[in-house]
């Protein structure tokens, strides 16, 4: 992995994350406890890949970084929304998350769903409301659209309902790939889509970047669920053997854990080919492929 990537990695971290404090912070004091609890879900660590994908990608294309930032930080209120909802009880009843209490367990299970409902629509408010230029004014309802069918139905929330459908049941491959196509590969796909919506690229280049975010998205779960085998609970940041304990299907469940290391590896390639055709430097996507796959937590 490049250090050219790990220091690329590290500014959207830090970038993401003071403007996320700042939302926070601004937030007037009509209810401190689900301010708190906000800002818990928000800012108690994580990798940030969904902004640091958006950032990648909408550099790379010459998009400004102002002009990111509402995008990036929807998407992060959007992701972070999901983590607490799935940690509830009525879920996956988890009480660790990126090595802290959940948010439930921190404060109490009404200010977890209500801190998960106003991060939701404080993503759309951001996209609707946050400052970008007049260059790129026009695609608000575009960003909108976007995010909200990665988040809803067809996407995040109807992988989650898959997912619990299909705990303490074997389902197939092509089952798997969907539920993690809608859970977890959408909002990364719309992480890139956002940033070509942003940018005003061809068409072709579009579907170039979509195979790219779909193949990488999917090697990312591929990836999570090898770590529940091999990682610890230490380094995870979570229980580590949860989706075991749950008895949820998974890759390493249904294909062993070679034949999911290889499949990570197949995807990670085919990302990496989708990106052969463009004609931008793609040095830091390719390098962001990898952390993927090669991540330990």
């Amino acid at each position: 992995m490049s250090q050219e990537w790990l220091a690329a990695l590290s500014q959207h971290q830090a970038r993401i994350t003071q403007l996320l404090k700042s939302q926070i912070e601004n937030l007037p004091a009509l209810a401190p406890v689900l301010r708190d609890a906000m800002g818990y879900a928000l800012l108690m660590g994580g990798k940030r890949v969904r902004p640091a994908m958006l950032y990648t990608t909408g550099q790379m294309l010459g998009v400004k970084l102002e002009d990111l930032d509402a995008a990036a930080m929807a998407l992060e209120c959007i992701h972070c929304y999901s983590l607490v909802h799935d940690d509830l009880p009525a879920m996956d009843d988890d009480d660790l998350r990126r090595g802290q209490p959940t948010c439930h367990i921190a404060f109490d299970e009404a200010s977890a769903i209500l801190a998960g409902d106003a991060l939701q629509t404080l993503a759309f408010s951001l996209l609707c409301d946050y400052p970008i230029s007049a260059e790129c004014e026009p695609q608000r309802v575009k960003l909108v659209s976007v995010l909200a069918s990665a988040s809803g139905y067809l996407g995040m929330c109807g992988g989650q309902a898959l997912d619990m459908a299909a705990t303490d049941k074997l389902i197939d491959i092509q089952q798997l790939e969907q539920l993690h196509q809608c859970k977890t590969g959408a909002l990364l796909q719309a992480s890139v889509k956002m940033a070509c919506i942003l940018a005003d690229i061809p068409v072709s280049e579009q579907q170039q970047l979509a195979i790219f975010a779909e193949k990488i998205g999917l090697a990312f779960q591929v990836q999570d669920d090898i770590l529940d085998v091999t990682g610890d609970t230490q380094t995870l940041g979570k229980p580590q053997g949860s989706d075991q304990s749950l008895n949820k299907s998974t890759y390493p469940a249904l294909l062993g854990l070679d034949g999911a290391k290889a499949l990570a590896q197949q995807l990670y390639q085919q990302a990496l080919q989708a990106l052969q055709p463009l004609p931008y430097n793609t040095d830091l996507l390719r390098s962001f492929a990898g952390y993927i796959v090669d991540r330990n937590h």
